[in-house]
């Protein structure tokens, strides 16, 4: 495992948590720091990948890897969630919104549930199921991803990447031209929340993780640091300039989903690049270790798939206390206090008695090669 990955996931899953707690609005960026961490770490593998296996192991221990790594949980969890929701529609519990889950649950079963989103059938989120998008989305960028790659030379790897990079951009632009004459009738009406979840609009998040495994990203420090000190002055400044006013200051001007100015178009590129040179200084430069290191964001890495699953569901139900005619003053930190623990101790159970095991059983049945073990066979 290469060091600071798990304390970069660390920072993803708290980013996430602390804006569904309702505390740091700019906490969404967390899901494009997980996109690009997989653009690297998937390509990473798959180029190895290609040099050690052939063509048919190569897709069979990658999909088989990918399957034990993320399926599991995902499905366990759909399942818990769906019997929970069928316990409470039982004793007239919230029906309307445990319905709603469940009407929602077989776009999500099918990996579909961004598309579902993007839809005009799309009427609303329910918090038990509607940070699955982001899976979905990852996992429709697995499917094609390694084909990509495997058919591609390795001479022609770096215009593949920089073509990739520019796809994201284009195609929001073109979404928001399909928008601004109309032509969406089949799309959900909010422009924003369409842009965002197609996967399309994600693959310049994936693409420059990936080119973090090739090719070296000048001044890197520079760069990552005069962005870094940018990011509110440009968010804010044109945040003002759109609406008037700056409000939720804690976006630092990026507001979710982005939609004025055309951020829908540019922001995503700029967050993207901001955490492709955070990621690039992590890994070839060896920053910000000794904080990413530490025994606790490690561990938070290690367990951050289960405490993305979990955690939106379990803010939901412990932020039910409000009907309990407690202050808000009170209820928002308690909430987010109970369901920090609530989460962590799911999570590490899930990791401990679920998860791990079965990711014990990729070496077994889908061992990878080394280079030199292909030399050693030949």
């Amino acid at each position: 495992m290469i060091s600071g990955l798990d304390g970069l996931r660390a920072v993803a899953i708290l980013l996430v948590f602390f804006l569904h707690a309702d505390y740091i609005y700019i906490g969404w960026v967390g899901v494009q720091l997980f996109f690009v961490l997989s653009g690297f770490l998937i390509t990473d593998i798959l180029l190895r990948m290609k040099d050690s296996e052939s063509g048919g192991d190569f897709f069979k221990k990658f999909y088989g890897r990918r399957f034990l790594r993320i399926f599991p949980l995902y499905y366990f969890y759909l399942l818990a969630m769906f019997i929970l929701t069928a316990a409470l529609i039982y004793f007239e519990y919230r029906i309307n919104y445990m319905r709603l889950f469940q009407e929602q649950l077989p776009y999500a079963f099918v990996y579909g549930y961004n598309l579902f989103n993007a839809s005009a059938a799309y009427t609303g989120e329910s918090r038990l199921i509607g940070h699955l998008w982001s899976l979905s989305t990852e996992e429709q960028f697995y499917i094609f991803w390694p084909l990509i790659l495997f058919l591609t030379p390795k001479k022609h790897l770096k215009k593949l990447l920089l073509a990739a990079v520019l796809v994201g951009p284009l195609f929001r632009l073109g979404v928001t031209a399909l928008f601004r004459f109309g032509a969406t009738s089949f799309l959900h009406d909010d422009m924003g929340v369409v842009i965002y979840v197609l996967p399309l609009s994600q693959v310049d998040a994936f693409a420059l993780g990936a080119l973090i495994t090739q090719f070296k990203f000048p001044k890197a420090r520079l760069q990552f640091f005069a962005l870094l000190a940018l990011t509110p002055i440009i968010g804010l400044v044109t945040q003002y300039y759109s609406t008037g006013s700056l409000d939720t200051p804690s976006a630092l001007g990026f507001l979710f989903p982005l939609r004025n100015d055309l951020k829908q178009v540019w922001g995503y590129f700029y967050l993207n690049y901001l955490f492709a040179l955070l990621i690039y200084l992590v890994v070839k430069e060896k920053m910000f270790l000794r904080l990413l290191d530490t025994k606790w964001m490690r561990y938070l890495g290690k367990i951050s798939y289960g405490l993305y699953i979990y955690h939106y569901a379990v803010i939901w139900f412990v932020a039910r206390i409000r009907d309990l005619d407690i202050p808000e003053p009170v209820a928002k930190p308690l909430t987010m206090v109970i369901s920090a623990a609530v989460t962590l101790l799911i999570a590490s159970l899930s990791y401990k008695y679920l998860e791990k095991p079965i990711l014990d059983l990729k070496e077994k049945y889908f061992p990878l090669r080394t280079e030199d073990d292909k030399k050693a066979t030949a």
